[in-house]
């Protein structure tokens, strides 16, 4: 297979809508499989083990259709009420009525949330029991990647089932070079890329609804105040902070909206789109252009995401994502091959050291400051302001920065990973059921 198709189905197995965080989310949609395994007789317990990273993930984001935050509430639902056929959208069926369920199970004692002896950054095992009958699911590596399912004694799918959904050699993206990557998709048609222009209306829907007053901390909502009231002003780095900024809020908040995800992440989806949402509303970008440009937005990120991890220590948003929107804006102007990958090098010389603790209404804080970091360093780029070669991580080429970014992640933040989460654990234990406040 060659490099072009490969991009091609990357893009479609790694570019899909999610409705809500997809940490807990997935936590839902592990629930939802396990349950469906019970004939539709009544839940009596439900046990839940995820990994560090899904856990710290899912402890304060706001979960769709509930007015409820945490891993607690997402996995109830999912047992309930979800839809485990419908993916990462488990969790657009559900009615209040489920939600009362869901908190009669908790309040009763009859889940139980706990951290599983793990060294996978994705991995959640759902047991769900009835009267007659036991539910067993398994997601490893992949958010709505379901490896493993039992029904009572009988198994219904194993991973190698699962496995053969992807039989394309990714790698040979992960092996070739930037420049390679960014010119093979310069060189594609329209029509094989087109399915990208749905993640812009679905992720610029969200951003409308983060406008709204009273969604999350309304770090968007802020701005956009700050702009009317002359403190900033209305240019592209503000447009793709307001945007990007309100989405977030809103997706945190739990909105029962969907948005297009990128390598498994909404948050890194909204970094990916919408600050070339922001340029598109001031340029003429034609629509081959446009696809294009989202094409090496979601593989920059899906790529160096590869590197440091899918879930670690470190800011996927604001260093894979938002790296992968400069490296298209940067294309989207013009720039030849060196300016590119010099505003991905200014990128990852500024935001490498930021952490991820945890999905959060407060993400949107990080959101707004990756979406204006991206545009920047595409601009300053544009004017050959680049960071040069030995400056920190920063190596001579594009590529070996990025590896030490992923050694950054894999070997020297494993103990930052460990305290944030240590932290988290800490300030959660023994609170109830915690309810969404809104600003």
């Amino acid at each position: 297979m060659n490099l072009r198709n490969v991009i091609i189905e990357t893009l479609q197995n790694e570019v899909k809508p999610a409705m809500g965080c997809t940490e807990p989310v997935a936590v839902a949609l592990a629930a939802a499989k396990a349950s469906a395994q019970l004939m539709g007789e009544e839940i009596c317990e439900l046990d839940i083990k995820v990994s560090p990273n899904i856990f710290k993930n899912g402890l304060g984001v706001g979960i769709p259709n509930s007015d409820y935050i945490g891993l607690d509430i997402a996995a109830s639902l999912g047992a309930i009420g979800g839809d485990s056929d419908s993916g990462l959208k488990v969790l657009e069926t559900i009615t209040p009525d489920h939600e009362q369920v869901a908190l009669a199970l908790i309040s009763e004692g009859k889940l139980k949330v706990s951290v599983a002896d793990t060294d996978l950054k994705i991995y959640i095992l759902a047991k769900v029991k009835s009267k007659n009958h036991v539910g067993i699911a398994e997601i490893k590596n992949k958010h709505d990647q379901i490896t493993y399912v039992k029904a009572d004694d009988q198994v219904v799918l194993k991973e190698e089932t699962q496995t053969s959904k992807a039989n394309y050699n990714a790698d040979m993206i992960y092996e070739s070079k930037i420049s390679t990557i960014i010119e093979t998709i310069s060189e594609m048609d329209y029509e094989s890329l087109a399915f990208l222009k749905d993640g812009i209306d679905m992720n610029l829907k969200m951003a409308e609804a983060g406008l709204s007053e009273g969604i999350g901390i309304g770090v968007g909502s802020g701005l956009m105040k700050s702009v009317e009231e002359g403190y900033l002003s209305k240019d592209l780095m503000t447009d793709a902070m307001i945007l990007t900024a309100a989405a977030s809020d809103a997706r945190m908040s739990g909105m029962n909206l969907p948005v297009m995800s990128s390598n498994g992440s909404g948050n890194n989806g909204l970094t990916a789109i919408l600050p070339i949402v922001a340029y598109l509303k001031r340029n003429d970008v034609s629509d081959e252009q446009l696809v294009k440009a989202l094409a090496i937005s979601h593989i920059i990120n899906c790529y160096i995401k590869n590197q440091i991890g899918r879930l670690s220590a470190l800011c996927g948003c604001s260093i894979a994502a938002a790296t992968g929107a400069t490296a298209a804006l940067s294309w989207l102007m013009g720039s030849d091959q060196e300016i590119i990958e010099g505003a991905m090098k200014d990128m990852i010389a500024d935001v490498s050291g930021t952490i991820c603790d945890g999905a959060k209404l407060g993400c949107a804080l990080k959101l707004s400051t990756a979406a204006s970091v991206a545009v920047k360093y595409a601009l300053l780029a544009k004017h050959k302001r680049i960071v040069p070669q030995r400056n920190g991580i920063i190596a001579g080429t594009i590529e070996t920065t990025i590896d030490n970014l992923g050694r950054l992640s894999n070997e020297g933040m494993q103990l930052t990973d460990e305290v944030i989460f240590n932290i988290m654990k800490e300030m959660n234990e023994g609170q109830e059921i915690q309810r969404l406040h809104h600003s």
